[in-house]
C-alpha cells in the first residue's frame, strides 16, 4: 500500500463554529490516506509566543504556519503533513494549536479542550512559553491538574486503589517545555546547570502543609505523574532588532541570531531523532488512517458532553481496523489463490496445499493489521470466509476435471460411437471388437495428463453410459454360445459393482484428505494465535512495568523531598501492580484458554469430525509445555 498523500502546505484541522467542534473534510481525507506510522507533535502555548515558527522549523520551510495575528480565532488547530527527515516509512505529522488565554472565546472550557486534544493525538507534546519558568509560568500551566476530569483510561472504575490516572503514562505524550526569550543564566546554587536541570528544579514539590504550597504541588505532581518523560529547551531572542520580530518569517537567516539559530536547530534534531511513533495503550501503533479515526472519535465525544475515553476509542479503532484486516486478509486469500492454482489440478492434494499456504499467508497478514479482537469475532468472520472461498475453488476444480474429461472422452470416443451408429459392431464377433475399440479408448484416456480429481468418476460415467450399448452387441453377436454370453454379463456385473465401490473409495479417500487438511490448517492457526497472544501479552507486560517503573519513581522521589505521607499513600497502589505484573509472568492458563476456545470455534467452522479434532488438541497441547 502506499503511504498516501503528503501535504503541499499546512491545513486547517480542527474547527470551533458555534461553540461545536468539527473536523475538516479535507484535512481528515488526506490524513485518511496516510497508511505510514506517524509521528505526532503538537504544540501548545499563550498567543505570540513563536510556536508557529518552531512548526515551520520542523517542516523545515520557511513559511507555512501562519505566524503572528494571522490565525484566524474559529481555528482551533492546524496540520501539516511531511515525510519524516530520519524515520524511513513514516510521516511527521505536525499540529499547531490555537494560542492560549484569548479573552475573546466565549467558551470557558476551550482553552482545556485545545490541551487536552493535543495531548491525546500527539506522541511528542510542546509546551512553548515566555522569559523563565517561574511560579507564574507553572499557574498558566493549570490545564495539566484538568485532565483527569477530561480524559478517561477505561470506561469502568478501576480497582484496589488503583487510580484511573495511573494509566495515562501508557499513553500521554512525551513532554517538551520550551522557553522562548530567556534571558537567565543556566545556573543553580552558582552551579552550571542544564536545560532539563532547569526543569526538574522548577517542578520540585514545595515542603510545607500550607494552602498555598499544597496548592502550587497539585500542577507539579500532575507533571511529574502523567509525563515521565521531560525534556526543556531554551531560546534566546530571535534577533536584536525589535523591529524585525514582527515580520520573523520575512528576514533572513543570517538576520537571526546565531546562537537563537543553533537552539532552534538542537529543538528539532532532537524531535527528528527522539519523538516515537504515535501509541496507544498495549502498544498499538498509530498510521495516519488511525489518526482520523482518533481525532473524529474524540471531538465527537466532546460535543456530545461526554469525556474521551481511551478504551472506547480503542474499541472503536479496533472494530474499523479489524473489518479492514479481515477484508484485507480475505482478499489476499482469493487473489493468491488464483494465482498460484491451475485448474484442473491433478491431484486433490495439490489443490489443498496451495490452500494450505494461503491460508497461512492471509492469517498472518490478519495478525498483522488487526488488534484487540479480543472475542475473536472477526477472526472467525475470516475463517468463514476461507471456508466458503476454499469451497469454491474445490468446486470450480472439479466443474474443470469434469469439463475437461468429457471433452477428452468425447474426443477419444468420437470413432466408437460413429461404429455403433453404423452397425459396425451388430455383426458376428462384433462383441470382441467393441470391447477392444472400447480398451483403445480406456487406455488413451488414461494416458492425457492432468485430467484433474474427477477423471476416474467421469470415465466410470461413461462405462456406465455404455453398459447398454455393450448388452445389446453382446446378445447379438451369434459367435458367442449361450454359456458364453452369460459369463460376459456376470463379468460386466462385477465391473460395475467394482466401479461403484471405486468410486465409493475415491469419495473416502478425498473427504479423508481433506478432513486431514483442515486438522493441520487448525493446528497452525493455533501455533499463529499462541504467537499473536504472546506477543500481546509481553506488551502489555512492558506497559504495567514501565508504569510501576514510573511510580516506583515518583515514590523514590517523594520520600527524598520529605513527602512520606504521600510516599506511603502509593504503597497499595504499587503492592497491586507488582501482583499484576508477577501474575502475568507466571500465569498461562488466560492463554491456553483462549487457544482452545479458538479450536472449538475453528472446529465449529470447518466441521472436523471430533476423532480428528481429539489428536489435533494433543498436538495442542504439547505447544504449553
Amino acid at each position: 500500500m502506499a503511504p498516501g498523500p503528503i501535504m503541499l502546505v499546512p491545513m486547517c484541522f480542527v474547527e470551533n463554529k458555534n461553540e461545536q467542534m468539527s473536523v475538516n473534510k479535507k484535512a481528515l481525507k488526506i490524513l485518511c490516506k496516510i497508511s505510514q506510522q506517524v509521528v505526532v507533535v503538537a504544540i501548545v502555548g499563550l498567543y505570540r509566543t513563536g510556536k508557529s515558527y518552531l512548526m515551520n522549523c520542523l517542516a523545515r520551510e520557511k513559511k507555512g504556519f501562519p505566524l503572528g495575528s494571522t490565525v484566524q480565532s474559529e481555528t482551533k488547530g492546524i496540520m501539516w503533513c511531511v515525510p519524516h527527515p530520519s524515520k524511513p516509512n513514516h510521516t511527521l505529522v505536525l499540529l499547531d494549536t490555537e494560542g492560549l488565554g484569548d479573552v475573546e472565546k466565549g467558551d470557558p472550557k476551550n482553552d482545556s479542550w485545545i490541551f487536552t486534544l493535543a495531548v491525546l493525538l500527539s506522541s511528542c507534546f510542546v509546551y512553548n512559553s515566555m522569559s523563565t519558568i517561574n511560579h507564574d509560568a507553572l499557574e498558566k500551566l493549570h490545564y495539566v491538574t484538568e485532565l483527569t476530569e477530561l480524559i478517561r483510561a477505561k470506561s469502568s472504575p478501576t480497582q484496589h486503589s488503583v487510580e484511573d490516572s495511573t494509566e495515562f503514562v501508557s499513553f500521554f505524550p512525551d513532554f517538551i517545555w520550551t522557553v522562548r526569550d530567556f534571558t537567565l543564566e543556566l545556573k543553580l546554587n552558582g552551579h552550571p546547570i542544564t536545560e532539563d536541570q532547569y526543569l526538574e528544579n522548577a517542578l520540585k514539590l514545595i515542603p510545607g502543609l500550607n494552602p498555598k504550597a499544597k496548592s502550587s504541588n497539585i500542577l507539579r505532581e500532575c507533571i511529574r505523574h502523567f509525563f515521565p518523560k521531560r525534556k526543556c529547551f531554551v531560546f534566546d531572542r530571535p534577533t536584536k532588532e525589535t523591529e524585525l520580530l514582527a515580520h520573523i518569517d520575512d528576514i533572513l537567516e543570517s538576520q537571526l541570531d546565531p546562537k537563537f539559530r543553533k537552539q532552534s536547530e538542537n529543538f528539532c534534531n532532537y524531535i527528528f531523532t527522539h519523538a516515537r511513533t504515535k501509541t496507544l495503550r498495549e502498544g498499538v501503533q498509530v498510521t495516519g488512517n488511525r489518526l482520523g479515526t482518533l481525532v473524529v472519535t474524540y471531538v465527537e465525544t466532546i460535543n456530545s458532553g461526554a469525556v474521551p475515553c481511551l478504551e472506547n476509542t480503542v474499541t472503536t479503532l479496533s472494530q474499523i481496523e479489524n473489518s479492514a484486516a479481515m477484508q484485507k486478509a480475505a482478499e489476499h486469500y482469493s487473489q493468491q489463490m488464483a494465482q498460484r492454482v491451475s485448474f484442473p489440478t491433478d491431484r486433490l492434494q495439490e489443490l489443498l496445499d496451495q490452500h494450505a499456504a494461503c491460508e497461512r499467508e492471509a492469517i498472518a497478514v490478519f495478525m498483522e493489521n488487526s488488534f484487540k479482537d479480543d472475542q475473536r469475532v472477526f477472526r472467525k468472520k475470516l475463517l468463514e470466509i476461507i471456508k466458503n472461498t476454499k469451497e469454491s475453488f474445490l468446486q470450480k476444480n472439479e466443474q474443470a476435471s469434469v469439463k475437461y474429461c468429457q471433452y477428452t472422452l468425447d474426443q477419444l470416443s468420437m470413432a466408437l460411437m460413429d461404429a455403433i451408429s453404423e452397425g459396425n459392431f451388430s455383426v458376428p464377433g462384433g462383441h470382441n471388437n467393441y470391447r477392444r475399440a472400447k480398451e483403445r479408448i480406456e487406455q488413451c484416456y488414461w494416458d492425457v495428463p492432468r485430467k484433474g480429481v474427477k477423471a476416474k468418476e467421469v470415465f466410470q460415467d461413461f462405462l456406465q453410459s455404455q453398459m447398454p450399448i455393450k448388452k445389446s452387441i453382446l446378445y447379438a453377436d451369434r459367435t458367442l454360445t449361450q454359456g458364453q454370453k452369460a459369463i460376459e454379463e456376470e463379468r460386466a456385473r462385477k465391473e460395475a459393482a467394482e466401479m461403484e465401490k471405486e468410486r465409493l473409495r475415491q469419495k473416502h479417500w478425498e473427504q479423508q484428505q481433506q478432513m486431514e487438511a483442515q486438522n493441520r490448517s487448525l493446528q497452525e492457526n493455533m501455533v499463529q494465535l499462541r504467537e499473536k497472544l504472546e506477543w500481546e501479552r509481553d506488551k502489555a507486560l512492558r506497559e504495567q512495568t514501565r508504569i510501576l517503573e514510573h511510580r516506583m519513581k515518583s515514590q523514590e522521589e517523594f520520600l527524598n523531598n520529605g513527602f512520606k505521607k504521600k510516599a506511603d499513600g502509593m504503597k497499595a497502589e504499587i503492592d497491586h501492580l507488582r501482583s499484576t505484573i508477577e501474575s502475568m509472568k507466571k500465569s498461562e492458563t488466560p492463554l491456553i484458554s483462549q487457544v482452545l476456545e479458538c479450536a472449538n470455534e475453528a472446529t465449529a467452522i470447518l466441521s472436523i469430525p471430533a476423532k480428528l479434532v481429539g489428536k489435533g488438541l494433543k498436538a495442542l497441547s504439547s505447544l504449553f509445555k
